[in-house]
């Protein structure tokens, strides 16, 4: 089995990046004259993805300007969060409505995805479906991050993910995810954590650890250090 749908997620306002997020959407902007979103995009051409969601709030009129003018050979479609943002849960679960899929892979566009990533995610996926997970997130040891302030998410017990007083894992922001998890009968504003805790306490929250080095537009300081590469 494969995935056929991958969701970006494009609604945040990016403060931590204020000022150039003032007028630019954090994952319009660019490192080595290569927008965010296009690395993200790029990377689910690469894996072999033809549906592509990108979700919006924030500055939503520049996502479309750029995709008119990128004519990226993928079927991609904007879904708007509405009046009100919807945080990661929210925002994918309106994705998920528009769907009839049952299986995502859902992207977040802070971190710079490269074509390295490809064998990873595809693994990824064939552990997803060959142990019939309903959700797996991809983890990388915080020693491979070049943000050295960012601290541990989880742990990792060959594939099943735990949350102790020490973590040295972070979540990257790409996952897998099945949408009967999401049992809300409205749309509403809510943390994608929400779902990952209730799964914690199930022992049923998995992960794959990957082995890239790790690079994230966490703030300012960071987005100019990247630029300096």
């Amino acid at each position: 089995m494969r995935i056929n749908t991958a969701l970006i997620l494009c609604a945040g306002y990016g403060k931590r990046l204020n000022p150039v997020t003032l007028t630019t959407p954090k994952p319009l902007l660019k490192i080595d004259n290569i927008s965010m979103l296009e690395n993200c995009i790029n990377l689910i051409e690469k894996i072999g993805i033809q549906k592509v969601l990108i979700n919006t709030f924030y500055l939503k009129n520049q996502f479309s300007e750029f995709l008119s003018k990128k004519h990226f050979n993928l079927n991609i479609k904007i879904i708007e969060d509405g009046e009100n943002i919807l945080d990661t849960g929210g925002g994918i679960q309106n994705m998920i409505n528009t769907s009839d899929e049952n299986d995502f892979i859902v992207f977040n566009p802070d971190t710079v995805w490269h074509q390295d990533y490809k064998d990873e995610i595809l693994k990824m996926e064939e552990m997803y479906f060959s142990k019939k997970l309903e959700s797996i997130l991809l983890l990388v040891n915080k020693k491979l991050s070049f943000d050295k302030n960012l601290k541990g998410d989880f742990n990792l017990n060959k594939i099943q993910i735990s949350k102790d007083l020490e973590n040295e894992l972070i979540y990257i922001g790409c996952q897998i995810i099945n949408r009967k998890l999401f049992v809300r009968k409205k749309i509403e504003n809510f943390s994608i954590s929400e779902i990952w805790n209730n799964l914690l306490n199930d022992k049923k929250l998995y992960g794959y650890e990957s082995q890239k080095d790790f690079y994230h537009l966490t703030d300012l300081n960071i987005f100019k250090k990247l630029g300096d590469l």
